[in-house]
């Protein structure tokens, strides 16, 4: 099988290292001058671990061991806590650094993988991918979209919705040295939220969520440091302890309506070209993972042939992954919520809600298995 793989972010590697330990023979296409991860931190949960482990990767992050503050929940910027998650909802949730990840996925990819950097997609159609550079590379069984949000596969198989702006921009960084912490979570304010998760060192990974007018410049830390100096320690000494130079800013956006389908023909979305979600679940990147353990089970499955393993490719992962899109969505719009009233009825409704079924949804999302081969 000849399989052309868009993208050569998380979810691209992950698929075509499954894929090519399935046998297949696989090209990566990535449209930048090198492979290298961007970002700061990120959570892996439960499914990310399992979906890892269906594609023989879970030894990339072993060194992953869990931290676990005493406390983690939501508050409010004076301290307060609105909700707390019983520990063993996420017992399995490790923080790592992007970065590491994403080499230590480009190291397992394999000799059996050719990758071509600096190698834009201009079209695809039936089996032929059309590069930038007008050569094209002809008779893949299968294309597979993992180009991101912005995919230049997606329009061949679906109209494409485009990309929607959420309504606020997050920065991001991990701090320069280790901060000691007694609890972890977000804390909630007006138009703003401030979110803190401890990294196996002992760094602390942060973000920092503003509501913003759309295409308005922001600042850098200072203004992170201006806007949330006087909510609850440690946050001041994380900011006072993050290089400015580590610190990224982006706004928050998702796909702006729901794909009807990720299969057309040969070709598949996997990762944020089929489903692009805001990071209010921590699930953007172990969805992808999923995506890619559940293509890599059907394509090698003896009893399915590629067109029907597709089609069930497209069941299992639509449903699941646009109903935790709406849920990061919807997360993410209260929390941002900036309104005095607003505020306050969210804290209330926040106090007043069993903390068990928050836990309940926390695993409800983690509770995710690969199909059998």
């Amino acid at each position: 099988m000849k399989v052309a793989v868009v993208g050569a972010g998380i979810a691209g590697l992950c698929t075509a290292a499954g894929l090519s330990s399935s046998g297949a023979e696989v090209i990566v296409l990535e449209r930048a001058s090198e492979v290298r991860g961007g970002g700061s931190g990120l959570s892996l949960f439960g499914n990310g671990f399992r979906a890892l482990e269906s594609l023989g990767l879970r030894s990339v992050v072993s060194g992953a061991r869990g931290v676990s503050p005493t406390l983690n929940g939501t508050r409010r910027p004076d301290g307060r806590w609105l909700t707390r998650f019983d520990p063993s909802a996420i017992e399995q949730l490790r923080v790592v650094r992007r970065t590491d990840l994403h080499e230590a996925l480009l190291g397992r990819v394999g000799s059996g993988v050719e990758i071509r950097t600096g190698t834009g997609v201009r079209e695809v159609r039936g089996g032929t991918v059309q590069l930038d550079d007008d050569t094209t590379i002809d008779g893949c069984d299968v294309i597979v979209g993992a180009d991101g949000l912005r995919s230049r596969v997606r329009p061949a198989v679906t109209h494409d919705p485009g990309a929607a702006y959420s309504g606020y921009v997050a920065w991001r960084a991990i701090t320069a040295r280790p901060v000691d912490l007694d609890a972890a979570g977000e804390t909630m304010g007006h138009g703003q939220r401030f979110g803190i998760a401890p990294l196996p060192d002992g760094h602390v990974y942060w973000f920092a969520a503003v509501n913003y007018d759309e295409g308005v410049e922001t600042g850098g830390i200072d203004e992170v440091r201006e806007r949330f100096s006087g909510w609850h320690a440690p946050i001041g000494e994380i900011l006072e302890v993050t290089d400015p130079a580590d610190v990224g800013v982006l706004p928050i956006e998702e796909l702006a309506r729901p794909l009807p389908t990720f299969v057309r023909g040969r070709c598949v979305l996997v990762g944020d070209a089929a489903h692009a979600m805001t990071p209010n679940l921590g699930q953007g990147a172990n969805q992808a993972m999923e995506d890619a353990a559940t293509l890599t089970a059907l394509l090698g499955s003896a009893g399915m042939d590629v067109d029907d393993a597709l089609r069930t490719y497209d069941r299992l992962r639509r449903r699941r992954t646009q109903r935790i899109a709406r849920q990061a969505s919807a997360i993410g719009k209260v929390g941002q919520w900036r309104s005095a009233p607003a505020v306050r009825l969210r804290d209330l409704a926040m106090r007043a809600a069993p903390d068990a079924a928050l836990n309940r949804q926390l695993r409800r999302i983690q509770d995710w298995q690969p199909p059998v081969r």
